[in-house]
């Protein structure tokens, strides 16, 4: 399969490479190879890609904020959505986003064009195909309040529109399988004051440089909030603030970020947030979810 998937290199405009160093790819900066890793141009070449691959593992990778690639690397193929997939427009009185469009860049479009509602996305790391896959939020809004409906393009090449009400968004969650890949997302608007747009950007922005640490290497929120508790909240009281594994370190500014301070590995960071999971259990009986996206061989 991967010698196949190299020799079509030559016949794509997307960019294929094998024995990859994909740690790199992440927020993290750190982890292990991908068999393969492409870049992938736009819908037609996604869809040779996807037959080529011919079902086998891949997994989609988007910005890399909010996901950890183990040591020992994965074996199959990381795919990487590129020029075709990152464009925004207005269409039909709906606003249509490619799945590669950096969150934070469709909330600067947004506050450009007059329209309310997505200031949110500026607090949020990532994309926008990752951020409808986990229903992404932050400061009271959440993707699933702007959204009406998205693309996706499944593991056979085919792609089909999903309503809203078939996404089943939840928190942090969907009904979107791991084999279909989002390719744009169509969002409701409506416009409204520039000023007001503004403000509110600026003040989340402010909000997080106060309460994260947003200038270290981080995916983000590490662990799922347990329905009407904080999870930073239990982390710290759980005496897990501080601590570390090697290089990987809780944040001291914010429980809920594990935070790489040098070299950590990749599995420095993993076993950290195990350790996290196990004393927040032993303490109060809960069972953290990691959020963060844990790939690769063990």
């Amino acid at each position: 399969m991967s010698k196949k998937i190299i020799e079509l290199a030559d016949k794509l405009k997307s960019k294929i490479y094998s024995d990859y160093n994909a740690g790199k790819q992440t927020w993290f900066r750190t982890g292990g190879n991908a068999k393969i890793f492409a870049i992938v141009e736009d819908n037609l070449e996604l869809e040779i890609i996807l037959n080529e691959i011919n079902n086998e593992n891949f997994y989609i990778i988007g910005s890399g904020s909010n996901l950890l690639i183990r040591d020992n690397g994965y074996n199959g193929t990381l795919i990487k959505l590129g020029k075709g997939f990152n464009t925004i427009k207005i269409n039909d009185n709906k606003l249509e986003v490619g799945a590669s469009i950096l969150d934070i860049n469709l909330s600067n479009y947004a506050l450009r064009q007059n329209i309310e509602g997505f200031e949110f996305y500026s607090g949020i790391p990532g994309s926008i195909g990752g951020a409808v896959k986990m229903n992404a939020g932050c400061y009271g809004s959440e993707t699933v309040d702007v959204i009406n409906s998205i693309e996706i393009c499944d593991n056979f090449g085919q792609r089909k529109i999903i309503t809203k009400d078939k996404l089943n968004l939840k928190y942090r969650s969907s009904k979107i399988n791991n084999t279909d890949i989002v390719t744009k997302a169509i969002f409701n608007f409506n416009y409204g004051d520039q000023n007001l747009i503004k403000d509110k950007i600026n003040e989340i922005k402010n909000k997080r440089l106060e309460s994260q640490p947003i200038k270290n290497k981080t995916s983000g929120s590490t662990f799922k909030n347990p329905e009407n508790l904080h999870a930073a909240k239990l982390i710290e009281e759980a005496g897990c603030k501080g601590t570390n594994f090697g290089d990987a370190y809780v944040s001291d500014k914010h429980a809920n970020f594990l935070i790489n301070r040098g070299s950590a590995s990749a599995t420095d960071i993993e076993n950290l947030g195990k350790s996290i999971v196990e004393k927040v259990y032993k303490k109060f009986n809960i069972k953290l979810e990691w959020e963060v996206k844990i790939i690769g061989e063990k």
